[in-house]
């Protein structure tokens, strides 16, 4: 539905900051090339302990990070015959969890019932990707569409980001584009209008008129002159639980959200570029000119949010009856979208906390 695009003051509820996920999504764990053949690594997706590895194949699986003898973390083990294996006593489990073998059991007797629980999980975009909720919807869940990737007139530049803060501070920073002025030192957008505004169930998508000027704007292709004020239209789409926003043809990023926990949030983010260069200059130094352009521009972008999204969080702590007040109905169309996967993730059958009663009595759509 389209909703009034009006700056006005609305008072925020404070449960957003402690709200669930919807884990009936695909969610992101890892840079794909990160993990190496023969590699364990733990992951967390909204406090549950998941333990990723590869195969010497190269298959890639998951399952609790707990084995289901003794408890202890099985990404703390290795791989024997391509199983993991537990540190402690040995006992190895396939890719499904099932105990396949206990070097000290009798050969001849029929091995315990001991499962480790699995995931679904997939390769692509260069990341990880890992369902951790009920896998009978798994292969029907919407998964991330990603057209610009390995597309030749696109520079793909690889973003990690990792907040010490709840999920939904972090997805507000990304629809907010007023907070151009923390970014001024960096020649960022100035002067943002907001022009559309739609949500549905899930999404929410957003239109913001937004000016540049400077190195930065020369650099991108927006102006042929640093010192011209051009003026482009960003459009931002929040499928959740994900992000993809575009600026007129000249660049899109796509921001893959980790809720780790309440109190810690990753980000796989990947900016797609055109820069005005020939293909036949670019394409051997591609790799080079992301990594450069990560280290030199966008990573100092990235700090200052950090560092407001931490402070955020921080003072929410200290006193979570503050209240707050929010003009932006971006935000606001944000927050319904997060509440009500969380509802609809209960009603489905996830998990019963206490929260479900805050979320139901306090928040008014």
């Amino acid at each position: 539905m389209e909703l009034n695009t009006t700056l006005s003051s609305q008072n925020v509820q404070n449960q957003i900051r402690e709200v669930g996920i919807n884990r009936n999504y695909w969610y992101p764990v890892s840079w794909a090339d990160q993990l190496k053949a023969g590699q364990i690594i733990p992951v967390m997706i909204w406090s549950e302990a998941i333990a990723v590895y590869r195969d010497q194949n190269g298959t890639v699986y998951a399952m609790e990070d707990a084995c289901p003898h003794k408890g202890v973390a099985l990404h703390k083990g290795e791989l024997i015959n391509n199983h993991i294996t537990c540190p402690y006593h040995g006992w190895e489990f396939n890719g499904q969890g099932e105990c396949v073998n206990i070097p000290y059991y009798p050969s001849e007797q029929k091995l315990p019932c001991a499962k480790a629980k699995s995931y679904p999980i997939r390769e692509k975009y260069n990341i990880i990707w890992l369902f951790p909720g009920d896998v009978n919807l798994a292969e029907t869940a919407r998964f991330p569409e990603v057209p610009e990737y390995d597309h030749p007139d696109w520079l793909t530049v690889f973003i990690p980001g990792h907040f010490p803060a709840h999920f939904s501070i972090c997805n507000e920073n990304t629809m907010d584009v007023f907070h151009g002025h923390l970014h001024k030192n960096l020649q960022g957008w100035f002067d943002p209008i907001l022009l559309k505004l739609s949500q549905t169930e899930n999404s929410v998508h957003a239109s913001y008129q937004v000016s540049y000027k400077g190195l930065l704007s020369k650099f991108l292709g927006l102006s042929n002159q640093g010192n011209e004020v051009t003026t482009r239209t960003i459009s931002i789409n929040y499928n959740y639980p994900h992000y993809n926003s575009s600026l007129e043809g000249i660049s899109s990023i796509y921001l893959m959200r980790l809720p780790m926990g309440p109190l810690e949030t990753k980000s796989f983010s990947m900016l797609f570029l055109k820069l005005r260069l020939p293909q036949w200059l670019l394409k051997p130094i591609k790799k080079q000119v992301s990594i450069l352009i990560w280290n030199l521009l966008l990573k100092n972008f990235l700090d200052q949010d950090l560092e407001m999204i931490e402070s955020e969080q921080q003072t929410y702590l200290a006193n979570p009856n503050r209240r707050y007040v929010e003009v932006n109905p971006a935000i606001i169309a944000l927050q319904r979208v997060i509440f009500r996967q969380y509802e609809l993730y209960l009603q489905q059958g996830g998990e019963n906390l206490d929260l479900k009663k805050k979320v139901e009595s306090s928040f008014v759509s």
